[in-house]
């Protein structure tokens, strides 16, 4: 369950971007202004709000100490601050004084990423606030950015649809078109995955664009043939261009906000969907994870930050809670299928299956055989793998037999109200009254004569009926 415990409405403008640290939530807006808050009340911290930029402020970040906070604008600079007091460190304009779009902390805290809307991108020392590297997209704005967890690398999202990986020397890696109608954000995960037998460390990455779609990526090294890049699956839910997305800190979860004002939650070993919010009334601009509390922060242009308190413990493989509804594994989707085997690290079978259409049912219904000889799966190792992880699932979806003491035994279904009747045993009440009714004065199962008619609750019998029943949610 996700509960909507705040709304902050301080800005003056659209609400374009929020950053969370461990202690405080920034806002950043069009009306120039940069806002802090205590994650304690959500009250406004007292030097506020920031004013040093002239014009729209487009993104803020926090160094991963929480220290400093940085936010960049359509001025052409991006402003450091000290967080605890709001004072300016530095203002670093951006060579090209184009405006400066989007804004990020290295892992270490040592360097600031800005990317400007003329494709330029700047890497500035934070220790001597002076320009260390620097470069280009290839074509359009830069608009979207994100550090691997390592910082060995980072990831550009450009408005011509390009995701571009660059070392820590802002040398371009790899680069691919994404989104045919330009990118508007990426995330990557801080925990990476690993590869399985081949031994890879594969980072996962989020991008989402004007097509409307969002795609998860797996991003990995290999000696002698650089980065490589690969679709993972595409999550659906959103009608109209996706604006943001953030990955949970675990990287079991991706939030996502859009232009037709919702906000999703999908998970991301299966891809589906858990939440939709839907309180914004314009669009969604960003969307934000706290890094160690179960807080979740959207901002819109209808000038409004909404906190978002949710519960962990409601995700479970292969099934996802939606308004009370489940969707179970003969349901997923290729994609689905394609995640999944993500998350068991057999990302090497993803390309293979989806040749071969495996959704849901087709997985059940996989053999040693079928993977022997109609997907050519020669590694014997491999195979038996997969095999142990398809009859997992199967076994969470084979029904739990009732315990045969929790059934009545006039009805044989799971007794609601037990009773015990004068023979010991013990009965559905309704069913022992009907029994009774009927003139039987005998039992129902000894058929000797009941020395009396007395139906006595129960109740333990009833609570390890209920125990039994809550367990087989979970």
């Amino acid at each position: 369950m996700v509960t909507l415990i705040h709304t902050l409405s301080d800005h003056k403008d659209d609400v374009s971007c929020c950053a969370f640290s461990s202690q405080c939530l920034a806002t950043c807006s069009l009306d120039k202004t940069v806002r802090v808050y205590s994650l304690n009340d959500f009250t406004e911290l007292p030097y506020l709000p920031l004013k040093g930029h002239t014009y729209a402020v487009h993104c803020c970040c926090f160094s991963p100490s929480g220290h400093v906070l940085a936010s960049c604008s359509t001025d052409g600079t991006a402003v450091v601050w000290g967080s605890g007091d709001g004072h300016v460190l530095a203002v670093l304009l951006q060579p090209s004084r184009s405006p400066v779009r989007v804004c990020r902390f290295s892992p270490d805290s040592s360097r600031l990423l800005a990317g400007a809307a003329d494709g330029s991108l700047v890497l500035w020392n934070t220790q001597s606030f002076t320009l260390y590297r620097s470069g280009n997209v290839k074509d359009g704005s830069l608009v979207a950015c994100a550090f691997s967890p390592n910082g060995n690398f980072f990831v550009t999202g450009s408005s011509c649809g390009d995701l571009t990986i660059w070392d820590d020397k802002t040398r371009c890696l790899y680069n691919e078109k994404a989104h045919d109608l330009g990118v508007t954000c990426c995330d990557i995960s801080s925990q990476p995955i690993s590869g399985g037998e081949r031994g890879f460390r594969y980072f996962q990455m989020a991008s989402c664009g004007q097509d409307n779609q969002i795609k998860l990526w797996l991003i990995w090294f290999e000696d002698f043939l650089g980065v490589k890049l690969r679709c993972k699956c595409t999550l659906s839910g959103h009608s109209a261009p996706v604006l943001a997305c953030a990955f949970s800190y675990d990287g079991q979860m991706l939030v996502s906000g859009s232009v037709d004002k919702c906000v999703i939650i999908h998970e991301t070993s299966t891809g589906i969907t858990l939440h939709t919010l839907s309180q914004h009334t314009r669009y969604v601009t960003t969307c934000a994870f706290a890094p160690h509390s179960p807080l979740l922060a959207t901002t819109s242009m209808d000038k409004t930050v909404n906190i978002w308190q949710f519960d962990l413990e409601q995700r479970c493989a292969g099934y996802a809670v939606e308004n009370e509804s489940k969707v179970a594994v003969e349901d997923w989707s290729e994609d689905h299928v394609s995640a999944w085997l993500c998350a068991q690290d057999l990302v090497d079978f993803v390309e293979l299956f989806k040749m071969n259409n495996i959704d849901g049912k087709e997985l059940l219904n996989l053999t040693k055989e079928s993977l022997t000889n109609e997907l050519k799966i020669e590694s014997l190792g491999l195979r038996n793998k997969l095999l142990k992880k398809i009859e997992e699932l199967r076994m969470k979806l084979m029904p739990v037999p009732i315990p045969d003491e929790f059934l009545c035994p006039i009805t044989r279904e799971l007794m609601k109200d037990p009773v015990i009747a004068a023979d010991g045993y013990s009965y559905e009440k309704e069913a022992m009254e009907n029994w009774l009714s009927s003139n039987r004065r005998s039992s129902p199962m000894t058929n000797l004569p009941l020395p009396s008619l007395l139906l006595t609750p129960n109740r333990t019998l009833k609570m390890a009926i209920t125990g039994w029943q809550e367990r087989q949610q979970h």
